[in-house]
């Protein structure tokens, strides 16, 4: 089968033209759907089960101050030069072989959310549906999301404008049903039901429970018109993600005295309740699996020098995360994930350092912009940029003050502006750009 018939390459590795471009509403309701997610309903349920209410809410309100200046600088960086995040780490201070390194960690982690996310609705449709065991509802449930991501940006679009709304529909049903037989104001000023936790701590979860998806922000960001349409949908769609899904889970927690709404919600509302465990899992899933494939396909390209299309990579890891997801051997690989986490944040740190302050490859983008081309060469290695890579991840993963993914993230940020003031950010090699990257087979033109 011809790469071209199992679904678009949806400028995978080429700059997304004007032409294929979407409002800033469409793209808001796709980061949204990524933020008012089931993790997020647990979240808040955590926070709620060792906090008081307002103290929740305040980290709710930092955690999301730090995640959408994260998102919205990173964004920019995206929308401007309408490329993927790994792709443009080649000239924001990686490098060649440093940017297929981040593509296959992007790979690695996400396809691994992908599968625990499958197998998370799959138990949900297990015990509702029946008919099939919870193995064949893994692979069924991993193989529709993997069909709609084949088509890329706008199928993804389509579906986010469905799940969203009945998403908090039914959130919204089983919230009031199970909210219904408490005060609220009872609620807002009861003690936390559960061991206490720290506003440093709840902050913590707050923004290292986003995180990775900040710094992949510009796999989005890409289809945005411009710099005040990523403003506009970060600030709107992580502000109401982490109010409206994650307040929510706090009161929930706080009126049963649980942090386990899962069980709260479904068993409350019963069939709602699974199909709010569907549509939630959808909304991030499909993202997961995307991010994936790009992640994957950029390191092809770079270590092998081949250009695969996106759908067929897609399609290959959409299985491979439903198989292992059907296997039930993914929760194995969680304490896994989560160390890989650690090192996503000085990634971030590292690209707005350099895009915005030091500039040593920013001039390369600039001249290619208005063709829509890339620059021909970018930089084999950059060795600064590793050891600063490293090092950051390692004190956000062993220095217990502060917050951790914030931490990495700073130090990356400071290490990198420090070492580029001192003339130690050098690349070593170069690397030609693929011709087949310089433009893009046709995709399906934005509608909105």
């Amino acid at each position: 089968m011809a790469a071209s018939q199992v679904g678009t390459d949806d400028y995978a590795l080429a700059r997304v033209p004007a032409s294929a471009r979407y409002s800033w509403w469409s793209v808001a309701t796709q980061r949204f759907g990524q933020i008012s997610a089931l993790s997020q309903f647990l979240l808040g349920a955590t926070l709620g089960f060792g906090m008081d209410f307002w103290t929740a809410f305040w980290a709710l309100t930092l955690g999301a101050v730090i995640l959408e200046l994260v998102a919205i600088l990173i964004g920019i960086i995206g929308a401007r030069e309408g490329l993927q995040t790994s792709v443009i780490a080649r000239w924001t201070g990686f490098g060649q072989a440093g940017s297929s390194l981040i593509g296959l960690a992007i790979g690695i982690s996400l396809i691994g959310w992908f599968g625990i996310q499958s197998a998370v609705s799959a138990a949900g449709l297990s015990s509702l549906v029946g008919v099939l065991p919870t193995w064949g509802w893994s692979l069924a449930f991993g193989l529709a999301v993997t069909l709609v991501v084949l088509r890329g940006f706008h199928s993804m679009a389509w579906v986010a404008y469905v799940t969203v709304p009945a998403f908090l529909i039914l959130v919204g049903w089983s919230i009031i049903s199970e909210l219904s037989n408490h005060s609220l104001g009872a609620l807002t000023s009861a003690a936390p039901p559960g061991p206490e936790l720290s506003l440093l701590q709840g902050t913590t979860l707050v923004a290292g429970g986003f995180i990775v998806g900040a710094v992949i922000t510009p796999d989005m960001t890409r289809f945005n018109r411009g710099v005040g349409d990523v403003v506009k949908q970060t600030l709107l769609g992580i502000t109401l993600g982490e109010y409206v899904i994650g307040l929510s889970g706090v009161l929930l927690a706080h009126a049963v005295g649980s942090a386990n709404v899962i069980t709260i919600v479904t068993s409350s509302v019963g069939w709602v309740g699974t199909l709010v465990i569907i549509l939630g899992t959808m909304k991030i899933n499909d993202w997961n699996l995307y991010s994936s494939g790009l992640g994957i396909v950029n390191f092809i390209g770079t270590v092998f020098g081949r250009h695969v299309n996106r759908a067929v990579v897609t399609l290959v890891v959409g299985i491979l995360g439903s198989l292992l997801a059907a296997g039930g051997i993914l929760g194995k690989f969680t304490d896994f994930l989560i160390v890989l986490g650690v090192a996503f944040p000085p990634i971030a740190g590292i690209m707005v350092a350099e895009y915005f302050v030091v500039k040593r490859w920013r001039p390369e983008l600039d001249q290619t912009r208005e063709h829509g081309t890339l620059p021909a060469t970018a930089p084999t290695w950059v060795p600064a940029t590793i050891v600063i890579w490293i090092g950051a991840a390692l004190i956000g993963k062993y220095v217990e003050w502060g917050l951790p993914s914030i931490n990495s993230l700073v130090v990356g940020f400071a290490a990198y502006v420090v070492a580029g003031k001192l003339g130690l950010i050098r690349g070593v090699g170069t690397s030609r750009t693929m011709d087949s990257e310089q433009t893009e087979p046709t995709a399906v033109p934005a509608t909105s």
